[in-house]
């Protein structure tokens, strides 16, 4: 299936830290380096995303762009179900209530512009927007417009 949507995406391990590995170690099933409550939760937990961008904007591949990630779960796009299908996922280190770093939207924007050189890629949208009531990533405090900006995205392509 064509890839038509990127869905940007936040995550922190455990919630609120960043940096120590603990997201990629989840992205490759691999074991937390550390016992937290929080962390006990996601014991079997199988999900996967094709990029990470982390606070500095250092970019991590974990799935190959023509393979599905499991990154929406229940989740629709213009009447379609099952954005994992068609979407490419980008998980931006943070949480709904720390900014991003400016590194961060130039890394997703850099990312943006070559996604759409090879990919029928048509629209941005955070996860709360294919997901709503059950997910609220990337946030309130995700500047659209400056990702549309340094994207160069027009308006129709943003939520």
């Amino acid at each position: 299936m064509a890839v038509e949507l990127l869905v940007v995406h936040n995550i922190s391990l455990p919630p609120g830290r960043f940096g120590g590995g603990v997201v990629e170690r989840l992205f490759r099933n691999e074991p937390a380096p550390l016992r937290h409550p929080f962390l006990e939760l996601l014991d079997g937990l199988r999900v996967s995303a094709h990029f990470l961008i982390e606070r500095d904007g250092r970019i991590t591949q974990f799935v190959a762009c023509g393979a599905r990630a499991w990154h929406a779960g229940a989740s629709a796009f213009d009447g379609r179900r099952g954005c994992n299908d068609f979407s490419i996922g980008v998980e931006l280190e943070g949480t709904d209530f720390v900014a991003y770093e400016p590194a961060q939207y130039e890394a997703l924007a850099q990312l943006t512009r070559a996604l759409r050189a090879f990919l029928p890629l048509r629209a941005v949208r955070g996860h709360s927007h294919i997901a709503p009531g059950r997910k609220t990533d990337p946030g309130p405090l995700f500047d659209w417009r400056r990702l549309a900006g340094q994207a160069d995205l027009s308006a129709d392509w943003l939520p």
